[in-house]
């Protein structure tokens, strides 16, 4: 009995042995098989930030940057377009205080340390060449040259009454002067119109003559440029004009147009006699 106890004891034994190698085996199977698994996310994990690194490395701002300089070439442009308010080379314009002139050129000049934009405009008849700075022509009153519309009107002017107001010769004659150098085409026909004198009709005075020559002088100018004319024709259209308007020669009209004049204070029909008294006179 005894004998048999032992033989099974180590049985046992020998069995708990052989079940302890199997186990271990799996549990290193196991082991192993869960190695070459992190092995395999290890890789995969590394090779991640590979893509990336030539994403940063793209380019992507370069065209940006070479298209940043055309976007202030433009407000510069419409600056210097603005400020030659559309006035071009070669081009008859009419300047206030001097006429009809031509752009010869437009440069620039350094005038304490900074650059200067000038239009250069010659004044065939004059001699003269002036300078004016692209910024200014606003102010200054240069204009281009008149519409034909706007000539016929003046001409149309020519043909109508002359009126010239009861005062005294000097103020009359700043008026003039101011219409003369405002460069407005039609009041400058005004003016040619008011000192007219025909051959029946007394001769000026001197400063009446200087003062009708040069309306007549920047009226004729700007209308044979318009159309395309010599000066000489346009003086003989104004004259033809002026040979139209409506003169009074009766006592009894020029009477009746001195009352109403002394009535509204303002304005009279030029016949020429009692005018010619006062200006004297002034």
């Amino acid at each position: 009995m005894k004998g048999a106890k032992k033989a099974a004891a180590a049985k046992s034994s020998k069995n708990k042995r052989s079940v302890m190698p199997e186990k271990t085996a799996k549990t290193a199977a196991k082991a192993a098989a869960a190695k070459p698994a992190a092995a395999k996310v290890a890789p995969k994990t590394a090779a991640a930030p590979k893509p990336a690194a030539p994403k940063a490395a793209v380019p992507a701002a370069a065209p940006k940057v070479a298209a940043k300089p055309a976007v202030p070439s433009r407000p510069e442009e419409k600056k210097v377009v603005t400020q030659r308010q559309g006035f071009k080379a070669n081009e008859f314009v009419v300047y206030p205080a001097h006429g009809v002139g031509q752009i010869l050129a437009i440069e620039e000049q350094e005038i304490a340390g900074a650059k200067l934009e000038l239009f250069v405009i010659n004044f065939m008849k004059d001699k003269m060449t002036l300078r004016v700075p692209t910024a200014k022509v606003a102010n200054v009153g240069m204009r281009k040259l008149s519409e034909p519309a706007l000539v016929k009107k003046a001409l149309e002017t020519l043909k109508g009454r002359a009126r010239v107001k009861r005062t005294m010769w000097s103020r009359r004659a700043q008026e003039y002067e101011a219409k003369i150098n405002s460069g407005d085409i039609v009041a400058i026909a005004e003016v040619v119109r008011d000192l007219y004198r025909s051959e029946s009709q007394p001769e000026q005075s001197y400063s009446e003559r200087q003062l009708y020559e040069a309306a007549l002088d920047r009226l004729s100018r700007e209308i044979a440029v318009v159309q395309h004319s010599t000066e000489t024709e346009a003086i003989k259209e104004i004259e033809g004009q002026l040979a139209k308007s409506p003169r009074r020669g009766a006592k009894a009209e020029s009477a009746e147009g001195d009352a109403e004049g002394d009535a509204d204070g303002e304005d009279l029909d030029n016949d020429g006699d009692d005018t010619a008294v006062e200006d004297e006179a002034a």
